[in-house]
């Protein structure tokens, strides 16, 4: 793969994203003052107000598009590296392979590599003929409702709620509560996707993939604790 391929056109996709459920995208504990949640949402520094990372939003894009299509860099015990998981499931059948780590796809012929690019910390490891250039750039998400959120009266904290979860010891049964602060449902968001296209890219292609990221995102969580309800999203583009 050439790095040097002619830049060719550039989409801007922008909308707002609403909490459906609470949300937790984790902040600087250190931060926190005494008697505050045990877990912080992130804030701007400025105006502190909550955001969403435009690598939160980013991360959880790729990840899902790579569980969709299966592809990811897969090492085995002994050196061996699969760029899919089918070839995992033909490995492991055999019952000599033994899974030593997965992690985001690296292969520039595949879908999520050429969308997200190579990441960061693996790009030492490939070819610098197969690191292909970064197609989606995705922003920090800024709050678009904060009076709202400023006025509402059940808050526990600026603008957001504090939930207070037990985990219960199956052994003693002693209850172990915390508190995770969360960005309320009804939160709105204000995103925007930059989409790079370069050489023979189609443009149906990437297009589509970025709005079935979106829409798979919908159908999962953004932030921690989604099995437990947290994280449900909306998007209006």
């Amino acid at each position: 793969m050439i790095m040097g391929i002619e830049f060719k056109k550039r989409f801007f996709i922008s909308g707002s994203l609403t909490t459906m459920t609470g949300l937790h995208i984790g902040g600087n504990s250190t931060e926190m003052s005494i008697g505050g949640a045990d877990q912080i949402v992130i804030r701007d520094p400025l105006t502190n107000y909550p955001y969403i990372p435009g690598s939160s939003l980013r991360g959880k894009m790729r990840s899902l598009l790579e569980r969709t299509t299966g592809e990811m860099t897969i090492k085995l015990e002994g050196g061996k590296v699969l760029t899919h998981v089918q070839d995992l499931d033909a490995a492991m059948a055999s019952g000599t392979a033994k899974l030593a780590s997965a992690s985001p796809s690296t292969d520039p012929e595949q879908l999520a590599t050429r969308l997200f690019g190579v990441p960061i910390d693996k790009q030492g490891a490939v070819a610098s003929s197969d690191i292909v250039p970064q197609r989606l750039v995705v922003r920090d998400a800024k709050l678009l409702n904060p009076e709202q959120l400023e006025k509402a009266r059940n808050t526990d904290m600026p603008m957001t709620e504090v939930k207070t979860e037990v985990a219960i010891d199956r052994i003693t049964s002693k209850a172990n509560p915390r508190q995770i602060e969360r960005v309320p449902a009804g939160a709105r968001f204000g995103f925007e996707l930059v989409l790079n296209l370069y050489g023979d890219d189609d443009e149906k292609t990437y297009l589509d993939a970025l709005f079935g990221c979106m829409t798979l995102l919908q159908d999962d969580y953004l932030g921690g604790h989604g099995s437990r309800g947290y994280g449900k999203v909306r998007f209006s583009v």
